[in-house]
């Protein structure tokens, strides 16, 4: 069992995020989740969710276990073993905003570019930017996930900045040589990804193999 924490921005494409904190999860490991306000917008928006700040870790573990097909009703176990920590992003009280936590790898999904450009400045006006600070000073592991495009050079200049200073920039570009038939399968290959990157063994989606 692992620990990782996971942050929403406000970039669209929170289905990433919300695919990659379920399998996590779905292999018992444990999350710590930080949506920053933008990125609750896009939450209600995208995938008309709402987060209620008194019950927000069970009820989005619920929301999430409703999409893997979970009902309380029957018997069977839910699908999603990990704990889900539900942290308010201004929280600056957080363990995550400790360089003496544990917890050595953040996944930021979606990065939106307003966050990506305060966490490369070292801006920590957030939990979200704190933690992430917290990681690359710790010589953890930060992997950002920019969804955006197109891309201006302070986009760029920032990305670099951050590579240089040892965070991986994963782009939400999912490939199509796996002849995706689903948005969900473009998701999975995004999510995937990172999942590898993570050191988080997968099958979502098609390895590449010579013809």
């Amino acid at each position: 069992m692992a620990s990782f924490i996971v942050a929403l921005t406000g970039a669209s494409g929170a289905i990433y995020g919300i695919r990659l904190v379920e399998e996590l999860l779905k292999k018992g490991d444990d999350v710590d989740l930080i949506v920053s306000p933008a990125g609750l917008l896009v939450l209600r928006e995208e995938l008309s969710f709402e987060v209620k700040d008194n019950n927000a870790g069970a009820g989005l573990k619920a929301f999430l276990e409703r999409r893997r097909g979970y009902n309380p009703r029957n018997k069977k176990a839910p699908v999603l073993k990990g704990r889900l920590t539900y942290h308010p992003s201004d929280d600056l009280t957080s363990a995550a905003a400790s360089g003496s936590t544990l917890k050595k790898t953040m996944i930021v999904c979606p990065c939106s570019m307003g966050t990506l450009g305060r966490i490369a400045s070292g801006a920590s006006t957030g939990l979200i930017e704190r933690a992430a600070d917290c990681v690359l000073k710790e010589r953890g592991q930060l992997v950002l996930v920019p969804r955006e495009t197109p891309l201006n050079a302070i986009h760029l200049e920032n990305m670099l900045k951050l590579s240089c200073a040892g965070a991986v920039i994963l782009p939400a570009m999912p490939a199509f040589y796996t002849k995706p038939a689903s948005v969900d399968e473009m998701v999975d290959f995004i999510v995937g990804k990172i999942l590898d990157m993570i050191g988080v063994e997968n099958t979502l989606y098609k390895r590449w193999k010579k013809p």
